[in-house]
């Protein structure tokens, strides 16, 4: 092709170009992997064909036109902020859900009760902590887009609690916020009928 004749597009313009692609391959990676850990199998598939599709065209002009080592520098850079570029995407999207341990020596009755009045489940058991005082542990599933909001909540009735976020693949039932719990109600509509 001319244009991979050009000297001035070897030197300058294929290493941006491989950058980009490779932030954009890379990225799709990362959101792939991170939906099949969340059990996203249908989704998965899809960004996987289009992350290898980039990738072939990348390594095989890198491969082919590649002179000196600037190309591959662009493409280990490509790599390294795809891989940051698809973390700080998935984190924006927030998708599934998450669970809250909160563990609170301050009585939780104030806190369960915000919890519960916002839409909020909350299962808590007395326990005991490290130096053998009595404590509450709070337990609640909570939607990955509403962990701020909720966090908020936790953060104006003890600021000094101590808490632990875990990623849950699936969850089946619950008590959510009541727009939240609208729409699962749909979707578990829909998908009664699909089948």
């Amino acid at each position: 092709m001319e244009i991979f004749e050009n000297q001035f597009f070897l030197v300058y313009l294929l290493p941006v170009v491989i950058f980009f692609a490779r932030i954009l391959d890379v990225t799709i990676g990362t959101i792939r992997i991170i939906m099949l850990s969340k059990g996203m199998k249908y989704l998965a598939p899809i960004l996987g064909f289009f992350e290898v599709l980039v990738w072939i065209i990348v390594i095989s002009n890198v491969m082919k036109y590649a002179n000196g080592f600037i190309p591959y520098i662009a493409y280990s850079l490509g790599f390294a902020a795809g891989n940051f570029i698809g973390m700080i995407l998935e984190e924006k999207v927030a998708i599934g859900f998450v669970v809250l341990r909160v563990i609170t020596s301050k009585k939780a009755d104030k806190l369960i009760n915000s919890l519960n009045e916002n839409g909020i489940g909350a299962t808590y058991i007395d326990a005991f902590g490290g130096n053998n005082e009595p404590v509450n542990i709070i337990f609640s599933i909570v939607k990955r887009n509403n962990l701020d909001y909720v966090l908020s909540i936790v953060q104006t009735f003890n600021p000094n609690a101590f808490y632990t976020i875990e990623d849950v693949r699936n969850v089946n039932k619950g008590i959510f916020p009541a727009t939240d719990s609208r729409k699962l109600a749909i979707f578990s509509n829909w998908k009664r009928r699909g089948k």
